[in-house]
């Protein structure tokens, strides 16, 4: 298990090595303004011109160019190799909320293993922000003010059973299980909520919304 390596009470940017659209950095600093680097993300946060609060990781994917850039004591290796430096990094880390860019787009095992260890709330709740789409765990129960045709898609990555208002196709205690039946491009009427049975399920709703799907996760 981690050490405790970063401690806020307000919610933290985690920036990871990954693809990442420039203005996807400064949207989310603007909302979470601790910066926090997995590994080789704290060469997209030099890039802007921030020095991270702690960079967190195994080091295989930082450069030594770019940890001669950063204070010795914002450093922290994690040598262990049985999980990924986004699992290292929400390990270590006691925050409200984390935003996390640079996860996403690039190789698809990387994403794969994101998503897998985004389910296992390893730490604080979490927002992956996408090109299209925020995704994030859904707790059991979470309401968004959407409105009438924005896409609500739900992937489960575990057996689990869920409830819904204020969608177009209603999921009436539908169970979902990887392999089964699964729950994308569904569509808001509306404001919508969900309601779990249990952990499992990722969410996926339009990026637009990502201030109001914070707001709505830090009242868990």
């Amino acid at each position: 298990m981690n050490k405790l390596i970063v401690d806020e009470t307000r919610p933290i940017t985690l920036v990871g090595g990954g693809e990442l659209e420039p203005q996807d950095l400064k949207w989310a600093l603007s909302l979470a303004p601790c910066l926090v680097a997995a590994d080789g993300g704290a060469a997209h946060a030099l890039a802007q011109n921030h020095v991270p609060k702690a960079v967190i990781g195994d080091f295989d994917s930082i450069s030594p160019e770019i940890r001669d850039q950063i204070p010795a004591d914002h450093l922290f290796h994690i040598a262990e190799q049985d999980s990924t430096d986004f699992d290292k990094a929400l390990r270590s880390i006691r925050a409200p909320l984390v935003l996390a860019v640079g996860f996403l787009g690039g190789r698809l095992d990387h994403q794969l293993a994101v998503l897998n260890t985004l389910v296992q709330d390893l730490g604080p709740a979490c927002i992956l922000i996408g090109r299209h789409e925020v995704i994030f765990h859904l707790p059991q129960e979470i309401s968004l003010p959407l409105v009438p045709g924005d896409i609500v898609s739900l992937f489960p990555l575990r057996q689990v059973q869920a409830c819904s208002d204020g969608l177009e196709w209603p999921l009436a205690g539908l169970w979902m299980q990887p392999g089964g039946q699964i729950g994308t491009s569904n569509r808001a009427l509306g404001p919508v909520t969900l309601r779990v049975e249990g952990p499992g399920l990722l969410g996926m709703v339009p990026r637009r919304y990502l201030p109001e799907l914070m707001s709505a996760l830090v009242r868990q």
